[in-house]
C-alpha cells in the first residue's frame, strides 16, 4: 500500500513537470512573431545639450560630392562583454552583463571609442532597449544621451529598428538569458529624411528561436545638389546550422543597394557580416581549427551581377581584428578575425578602412571605420 502511495506521488511529479516543460515550450513558440516587412522608422534628431526635436525641425549642411567624410561602426554586445568576459554560446560561462553598473561601464566606453574618431556617421548593432541580460537598461537612450553632449554645436539624427525579441529563454538554468529586445541604431550629422526597417530570412526550425527577426536599416540622407545617400546599418546570422542563411541575406541587401545604385544614388552598409570578410583571417592572426557558422568567408558567387564591392577593415602593417570568439577572457591566442566592416557603390571612392584597437574591452568586437568620399557621375 505504502509503495503505491509513493508511486502515485512519482507520477504526479514526473506529470507535473511535464507539463512545465511541455507549457514552457508552448509559451516560446506560440510568442514567437516577426515584425512586418518595409517598416517605416521613427526619425528623430538631438541638438544643443540633448533637445529633442521633430526630425524636420532643424536643418544642417548635406554631404557633398568630393568632400572626405567618416563612417564608424560597431557591434557593442548589450553592453556585457568587457575584455574578462566569456559568453555560454560561445563556448564561455556567462549568460548577462555582471551588473548594471558594468553594462553603464562598456557603454560609456564604446562611446569615448566611438566618439575619439569624430564619424559623420555612426551604425552601432546589439543594442538592447529591454532586456534581462542587460538589466532592463534602455541602450538606445543611453547612447543617445552620451553622444549628444559630442555634438552640441550640431545636429544629431538618429534610428532604430527592432532585430531581436526573445520569449524568457530559461538556459543556462543557472542564470537565464531571459527576455530580451534589441536592435540596430543609426547615427548622423546630417539630416536622415527618412528610414526603412527590412526584415531578412531567417532559418526555420528551432534555430529561428535564436536569430529572432533579423533585419537592416535603410536611412536616406540627401546630398547636395540632388540624389541620396542611402546608409544600410545591418547585423547578419549567426548561430545557424551552416552559415548559408547568412548569404542569403547579403544577397538580399547587395540586390537592395544594386538598385538604389541604378537611381543615381550613392550606397554605404556598414555592420556585423558574422563572416570571415578577410577571406582568411588566419593570415593574419593565425591559424586555427576552431571553424563556426559565423567565422565563414563569403562565397564569392554571392556577388555576381552587382557591381557593389566589399570593404573589408585591414591595416596590413598592423592588422588588427574585429572580432573575438568571446569562449572566456581574452587572451593570447584566443580565436579572433574579422567579421565588421563596410559594402559600398562604385560611386563611393572608400580610401581608408581599418580596425580601431580597443583591445575588445567594451565588447567582444572592436569598433571599425571607413574614410570616404562621393563620387560625381
Amino acid at each position: 500500500m505504502k509503495g503505491k502511495k509513493v508511486l502515485k506521488i512519482l507520477l504526479c511529479v514526473v506529470l507535473a513537470l511535464v507539463l512545465i516543460v511541455g507549457g514552457y515550450f508552448a509559451y516560446v513558440f506560440l510568442s514567437y512573431h516577426r515584425l512586418p516587412d518595409n517598416l517605416e522608422l521613427e526619425v528623430d534628431v538631438l541638438y544643443k545639450g540633448g533637445v529633442l526635436l521633430d526630425a524636420n525641425a532643424h536643418s544642417a549642411a548635406k554631404p557633398s560630392v568630393g568632400t572626405p567624410y567618416r563612417i564608424v561602426s560597431y557591434n557593442i554586445g548589450f553592453g556585457a562583454y568587457s575584455a574578462d568576459y566569456g559568453f555560454f554560446m560561445d563556448g564561455g560561462t556567462e549568460s548577462r552583463a555582471r551588473s548594471a553598473e558594468a553594462v553603464m561601464r562598456n557603454i560609456g566606453g564604446a562611446v569615448d571609442a566611438i566618439a575619439a574618431r569624430e564619424p559623420d556617421l555612426m551604425l552601432i548593432q546589439e543594442v538592447d532597449t529591454d532586456g534581462t541580460r542587460s538589466y532592463h537598461i534602455d541602450e538606445a537612450a543611453l547612447l543617445r544621451d552620451l553622444l549628444t553632449p559630442r555634438y552640441a554645436d550640431t545636429a544629431l539624427w538618429f534610428d532604430f529598428a527592432q532585430n531581436y525579441d526573445s520569449p524568457y529563454l530559461m538556459y543556462p538554468l543557472s542564470a537565464p538569458h531571459g527576455a530580451n529586445k534589441a536592435g540596430v541604431m543609426t547615427f548622423s550629422a546630417f539630416p536622415i529624411s527618412s528610414a526603412l526597417r527590412r526584415s531578412l530570412p531567417i532559418e526555420e526550425g528551432f534555430t529561428k528561436l535564436l536569430d529572432l527577426d533579423r533585419c537592416y536599416s535603410v536611412s536616406r540622407i540627401g546630398v547636395e545638389g540632388g540624389g541620396e545617400l542611402v546608409l544600410y546599418n545591418l547585423h547578419l546570422s549567426a548561430y545557424t546550422s551552416d552559415g548559408t542563411i547568412a548569404n542569403e541575406q547579403l544577397r538580399l541587401l547587395l540586390t537592395d543597394m544594386q538598385g538604389e545604385y541604378g537611381k543615381g544614388n550613392w550606397c554605404i552598409a556598414g555592420g556585423d557580416f558574422n563572416k570571415d570578410l578577410l577571406g582568411d583571417s588566419s593570415v593574419y592572426f593565425g591559424a586555427s581549427d576552431i571553424k563556426y557558422t559565423w567565422a565563414q568567408p563569403i562565397p564569392p558567387e554571392t556577388f555576381d551581377g552587382v557591381d557593389i564591392r566589399l570593404v573589408a577593415p585591414l591595416d596590413k602593417e598592423k592588422p588588427v581584428p574585429s572580432c573575438r570568439n568571446a569562449d572566456g577572457p581574452y587572451h593570447e591566442g584566443q580565436y579572433v578575425l574579422t567579421v565588421d566592416g563596410f559594402l559600398v557603390s562604385p560611386n563611393v571612392e572608400a580610401s581608408k578602412a581599418d580596425v580601431v584597437d580597443v583591445g575588445f574591452a567594451y565588447s567582444d568586437h572592436n569598433p571599425v571605420q571607413m574614410e570616404f568620399t562621393l563620387q560625381g557621375s
